[in-house]
């Protein structure tokens, strides 16, 4: 028996329901737990929304909010491949292809082949708006990591080089973003939250 319209569409939103289930390694401001995927895909499309208009480019912030939404959804199969994990970072790209074909492929075509060309423009970062996505998806985590004193950098002995180098690209995308972000990595290296 063929599914409607409806009927897949409301299958996709049930399945997406399991990324409240994917842990993260940020934990959540106060420090009391790590946060889910899905908190950090509200707040980070929320922060998005806010500082629009510190990124220098004219950009589609709905299209943004689109990307921010979604990115994550393909950590229901693929899980949530930690940034510093140069290993695990081997095999993401295809780990999360195959799941966002699968995820994406329970909605009707259109909208699969919408949420699939969204997702395939975030991870490339070839767009205003996927490098705007892409540097609130970096910033989000310096936030915890920076307001719960370097409590998930310090469990996984991340380096301030390891922090620049995922900031480097930044540069180029918004200078003023960049800045703020230096003042805060330097700022964890002198209090020690993260090691030199």
């Amino acid at each position: 028996m063929n599914e409607t319209k409806l009927e897949r569409q409301i299958n996709f939103v049930l399945e997406i329901d399991k990324l409240k289930e994917v842990m993260r390694r940020s934990y959540l401001i106060s420090g009391k737990r790590k946060e889910n995927s899905a908190e950090h895909s509200w707040h980070v499309t929320v922060m998005a929304m806010i500082l629009a208009d510190h990124f220098a480019k004219e950009i589609d912030l709905l299209k943004v909010f689109k990307m921010l939404l979604i990115h994550d959804i393909i950590e229901i199969d693929a899980g949530d491949t930690y940034v510093y994990d140069a290993e695990s970072r081997k095999d993401k790209y295809q780990r999360e292809k195959s799941a966002a074909q699968r995820i994406f492929g329970l909605l009707p075509q259109e909208q699969n082949n919408e949420l699939c060309k969204l997702w395939e423009e975030f991870e490339k970062r070839e767009t205003a708006e996927s490098r705007f996505a892409a540097t609130m998806d970096r910033i989000m985590p310096l936030l915890h990591n920076y307001h719960t004193k370097g409590k998930s950098w310090q469990e996984h002995g991340v380096a301030r080089d390891q922090v620049v180098e995922l900031f480097e690209p930044i540069k180029a995308y918004s200078e003023e973003m960049w800045n703020f972000a230096s003042k805060i990595i330097q700022d964890s290296v002198s209090k020690g939250y993260l090691a030199r």
